[in-house]
């Protein structure tokens, strides 16, 4: 007796530090996150690594945009060449009676281009030239000859205008306005993923909960049943029937956890959420109806959707691009014209006081035209131009009628799923009856053990069918708002410009 009273007192002293041991472990624990759906879509929003990577294809097109507007860029030339040559003569006169004529010739010159949107160029330009030679007295062996000239081109057909001066500028602002819609329509899906994300987590652990309440409620029969048999009630293969009862839900409890633990992880990879502790959503899926017009719902989504509006603006690029092609099939006929003032002199003062004197001014005007015969490169690239264009407007006609199937669709699911979650409360009042009803049974042992936990399978079913039914109405309406486009003002995510011009200048001053 002294012994086994030893042994209960070390088994009680144990079994104490153990559960010290447990509670210790239990406080140091990660806290658990309680997250709100707008924090949620406010850290996607921040964080999500998708949002990030698109967000540099705008910014790209931003850098794009701003290299096209370089054409009106002045260019700017220097120039210095040294020239020593001996030749032979063909008067001996003019070089003092010797059969070889040398010459030493210095150039140096500078000038300036300018491109204006009409398609014309305008130039200045200095050019100097020292030149020694050994021409007899008499004769200028040692001077200095310079020019200052203006010059002027205009294209009158091919290339005239500036539509055709700023093709590029063009399209390189309707790509920037493109990668702008597409990284709204990046940023709508990943909107809708945090949504459908956040509230599956939700019905997770709202389904975590019903697999313990069944699970205790499986543990609750096991006990009464071990009474029972033990009171000679019931038969001993019972307790079999209640322990197989407890294990499946041990089981189903085991997969209920595994699913949230699986869930919190997308969750946190969408948010790129680094706390460790459990999250625990804080906002419920409403039971409110949401009324829905399906013509006004389609009148929307073919105003806001991103996706559309990018499609609109690839047209009028191909518009734009097909009007210039139709002018480069044109004869290129340019008006060319200079006006110059020269100068030449022993000394390069006198020299440069002759150009400024414009008294020795040389001038001229003049056509060019070139026109390549058959000219089947131009005209095929017209046309290619136009079938772009066809091809454009079939997408867009294409995209409507898909987008008029997707708000039909999304308004009957969302409809569906409003009736699913009245019939799904109506099967759970139901089955909890039912299952009163077989607990009272079971005690007067008009009822088994397996006919209770059968019926209490059918109530954990009939609170799942419920949970998922609230869900489903949550992500009809997510998916109604992102077929229509209108998620982020739903949401009060209003997109500017600003983050991409602040990742163009980080990328602008060589940050990473």
């Amino acid at each position: 007796m002294k012994w086994s009273g030893w042994c209960r007192r070390l088994l009680a002293a144990v079994s104490a530090v153990f559960l010290v041991a447990l509670a210790v472990g239990a406080t140091a624990q990660e806290p658990p996150v309680r997250l709100t759906l707008k924090e949620a879509i406010r850290g996607a929003v921040e964080k999500n690594l998708d949002v990030k990577a698109e967000l540099y294809n705008p910014a790209a097109a931003e850098a794009t945009f701003r290299g096209t507007r370089g054409i009106y860029n002045p260019q700017f030339s220097l120039a210095a060449n040294y020239q020593d040559s001996s030749t032979p003569s063909t008067s001996t006169f003019l070089t003092g009676g010797t059969s070889t004529r040398e010459e030493r010739d210095l150039n140096a010159s500078a000038g300036a281009t300018q491109l204006l949107p009409i398609g014309a160029t305008v130039g200045l330009s200095l050019n100097n030239d020292w030149i020694r030679n050994n021409l007899p007295e008499g004769f200028l062996s040692d001077y200095w000859e310079s020019q200052l000239s203006l010059n002027f081109s205009q294209p009158l057909l091919k290339n005239f205008g500036r539509e055709a001066t700023e093709i590029n500028i063009s399209v390189a602002r309707f790509g920037k306005k493109e990668a702008l819609d597409q990284f709204r329509q990046k940023l709508l899906d990943v909107i809708a993923q945090v949504r459908n994300a956040y509230f599956k987590l939700y019905s997770l652990r709202q389904a975590l909960d019903v697999q313990q309440t069944s699970l205790k409620l499986a543990e609750k029969v096991l006990a009464d049943t071990r009474a029972q048999v033990k009171a000679g009630v019931l038969p001993a293969m019972e307790i079999l029937n209640a322990e197989f009862g407890v294990a499946s839900r041990q089981r189903d409890l085991n997969l209920a956890e595994q699913a949230v633990k699986d869930q919190e992880d997308v969750v946190r990879l969408l948010l790129q959420l680094k706390a460790p502790g459990e999250i625990i959503p804080a906002d419920v899926p409403s039971r409110t109806l949401y009324q829905v017009d399906t013509a006004a719902e389609i009148h929307r989504a073919l105003a806001e959707r991103p996706d559309l509006k990018s499609l609109h603006t690839a047209l009028q690029s191909d518009k734009l691009q097909a009007r210039v092609a139709r002018n480069q099939t044109l004869p290129d006929l340019s008006l060319k014209a200079s006006v110059a003032s020269s100068g030449l002199h022993s000394g390069l003062d006198r020299d440069f006081q002759q150009i400024g004197s414009v008294d020795y001014p040389v001038w001229q005007v003049g056509m060019q035209l070139t026109y390549p015969f058959g000219n089947d490169a131009a005209r095929n690239t017209a046309i290619r131009s136009r079938l772009q264009v066809g091809q454009t407007r079939v997408q867009i006609l294409g995209l409507e009628e898909t987008i008029g199937n997707d708000v039909r669709s999304a308004v009957r699911a969302l409809q569906t799923s409003y009736k699913q979650i009245e019939v799904t409360d109506r099967g759970r009042a139901y089955a909890e009856e039912r299952l009163k009803a077989y607990i009272k049974k079971n005690a007067v042992g008009l009822a088994t053990t397996k006919d209770v936990l059968d019926v209490e399978n059918d109530l954990v079913s009939a609170k799942n069918d419920q949970i998922q039914a609230l869900a489903d109405y949550a992500d009809a309406k997510t998916r109604l708002w992102q077929v229509t486009g209108e998620l982020l003002q739903r949401e009060g995510i209003t997109f500017s410009a600003d983050a991409v011009n602040r990742l163009y200048q980080e990328a602008a001053k060589g940050g990473e």
